[in-house]
């Protein structure tokens, strides 16, 4: 196998033919020159042949071009037929990718609002415990300070007290100052 035929294995049996109809021909026409015949009966034999040849090769024309002919018509069907195919399902799936697309839209704008409602319910208890808490807070503080003051009043009297029982005792009848 040369180097052509296996670059070019489709056209390989394109060339068998090319080679063995020129092959005929020149061994025809060598047949013809050789053959012991005067030369008017050669030149009509050789005339009648190449006639022959001349019909025969425009009948293969003809044929090849017709099939040609039919071949490229059928191919060009079948592309219309795919390309209509074709177009068909890529209308669909851009119909079908938009309906999707409009289905994740509207469950993100659903969800959002889902979501801004909850932050919102979140903020308004959150918003809630907060007041309740200060509430608390202000209450305890409340109540502490009036502890503390009412223990700060208490030890007070009784520093007061054990002033009094301290000066009661004294030689001098001065009362501290407090």
């Amino acid at each position: 196998m040369n180097e052509a035929e296996r670059e070019y294995p489709a056209q390989s049996g394109t060339t068998f033919a090319k080679g063995l109809l020129i092959g005929s021909l020149i061994g025809a026409a060598a047949a013809l020159l050789f053959a012991p015949k005067p030369g008017r009966d050669l030149r009509s034999d050789l005339s009648d042949k190449v006639g022959a040849a001349t019909d025969k090769t425009k009948g293969a024309a003809s044929t090849i071009g017709l099939k040609a002919k039919d071949t490229a018509s059928v191919v060009g069907d079948k592309a219309k037929s795919a390309a209509g195919v074709v177009s068909d399902k890529a209308t669909t799936l851009a119909q079908s990718v938009s309906e999707k697309t409009s289905n994740v839209i509207q469950s993100v704008r659903k969800n959002g609002a889902d979501v801004a409602e909850s932050v919102s319910d979140a903020s308004a208890d959150v918003g809630e415990t907060v007041k309740n808490a200060s509430a608390d807070v202000a209450n305890e503080a409340v109540k502490a300070d009036k502890e503390v003051m009412k223990e700060t009043a208490d030890k007070a009297k009784e520093a007061q007290e054990e002033m009094k029982s301290k000066n009661s005792g004294s030689p001098t009848s001065e009362k501290p100052v407090l």
